[in-house]
């Protein structure tokens, strides 16, 4: 299914709101998550595919596809900042790198706003890869996540090497820690991580109210999850009468 709707890129981006800690009402950046249509015309979430063609050229081609429709919307949106998911696999893949520098080289202020998310396990394959490419694509204003932080098998040794502004926490940490004390020494000692190199921490799949307050109250800096909204493939760039103001 996923290798049909590739072939006839029926791919597309739903957009997710990350927002500042206390500061609902404004948007940090959106997370652009890929989404695939079946034959029918539904919406596939990439959680439902992902694993079954992360490590194939499907997924190289997922990663290129997810790229090319976040530099367009960024370049025909100049208020937007956007996340985009990336495997470091992508890294040594012609296609994606020639995407990127593309995008990068038709709109200056692209650079700048586009922010590129990767996930512990994918960074830790090759580290040695991971950070020079970081290094590199940093100097063209490109800021980068690391995705499901605490999720797999850091090597912290590592981490100082990294270039990461953002740490985002996963979500197995964060959803019910308001009751949860286990979770709450976990997500601190995480959120501590991030601070001391300087990261932006994020928290991901906020469910509910009071896990927001008890997030806000350790110190976490930015939210993201179902409680401040879904992702939708309708963002609120696309309708001028909802427009609200971008961080």
């Amino acid at each position: 299914m996923v290798d049909d709707a590739v072939r006839h890129k029926q791919v597309m981006l739903a957009f997710q709101p990350v927002v500042p800690t206390g500061q609902a009402d404004r948007v940090a950046f959106y997370e652009g998550l890929v989404r695939v249509l079946d034959a029918t015309g539904r919406i596939i979430p990439a959680r439902e595919f992902i694993g079954a063609i992360e490590t194939t050229q499907t997924g190289r081609i997922i990663d290129c596809l997810a790229l090319e429709k976040g530099l367009r919307t960024l370049s025909m949106h100049s208020e937007l900042r956007l996340s985009i998911n990336m495997s470091a696999r992508s890294i040594g893949y012609s296609r994606w790198m020639r995407t990127l520098h593309k995008g990068l080289d038709a709109h200056p202020t692209v650079g700048e706003r586009l922010i590129l998310e990767i996930t512990e396990s994918s960074a830790m394959l090759v580290p040695e890869l991971v950070t020079g490419f970081m290094n590199e694509v940093s100097q063209r204003g490109v800021s980068f996540a690391l995705d499901d932080f605490g999720a797999g098998f850091t090597s912290l040794r590592y981490l100082k090497d990294f270039y990461f502004d953002i740490l985002k926490i996963d979500g197995q940490f964060i959803r019910g820690i308001a009751q949860d004390a286990d979770n709450q020494v976990l997500t601190t000692a995480l959120a501590t991580i991030g601070r001391q190199f300087d990261m932006v921490t994020v928290a991901e799949n906020v469910e509910r109210a009071d896990d927001a307050e008890y997030l806000a109250a350790i110190g976490i800096d930015c939210l993201q999850g179902y409680y401040y909204g879904a992702p939708t493939v309708k963002p609120v760039w696309l309708q001028p009468e909802a427009r609200r103001g971008v961080a």
